[in-house]
């Protein structure tokens, strides 16, 4: 009899490891659609986004050839010199809390751009290389913005894949 429970037990966990497989591998392909897919969550636009903060080159220019992006360079202003991602809005890292304390009608003031929203999935920050754009989605998320994003690709990859 103990050796059926064993068995049954390891046939159990086998399944269980399984399953998790076929799972996570399910989930890398999102092959029914983002209604379906644990990987990616619909946006308010119809857009996937990844759950996890970060937003892809394709993603980004999805979201910039709809015009449903609210992107925030948050680099220093004399690193803008040397180009920047058109349609992006300076703030630089040090100012990022200071300017999402704002009320709307101070950020518009000082931004000449409306001030994010709380739930809104469109707000992408980046930077040179994504590590400051990282600090300041978590600064954002530690305000509320639970939906914002940052591409983590940076001015760096965006001028090596898009050299206009």
């Amino acid at each position: 009899m103990n050796t059926v429970m064993h068995l049954r037990s390891d046939v159990c966990a086998l399944v269980a490891l399984l399953l998790l497989c076929v799972s996570a591998h399910s989930d890398d392909q999102c092959d029914n659609g983002a209604d379906n897919c644990n990987k990616w969550t619909e946006t308010s636009h119809n857009r996937p986004l990844n759950t996890d903060g970060e937003v892809t080159y394709e993603q980004l220019k999805i979201m910039m050839s709809t015009g449903s992006i609210q992107l925030f360079d948050v680099r220093e202003p004399d690193e803008l010199e040397a180009g920047f991602i058109p349609g992006a809005t300076n703030i630089p890292l040090g100012d990022v809390e200071q300017a999402l304390r704002l009320n709307p009608d101070q950020f518009r003031e000082r931004y000449s751009v409306p001030k994010p929203g709380i739930e809104d999935s469109d707000f992408v920050l980046y930077c040179q290389r994504g590590i400051r754009s990282l600090t300041a989605l978590e600064t954002a998320r530690d305000l509320g913005y639970s939906k914002a994003c940052h591409y983590a690709g940076g001015y760096n990859e965006w001028i090596e894949l898009d050299p206009q």
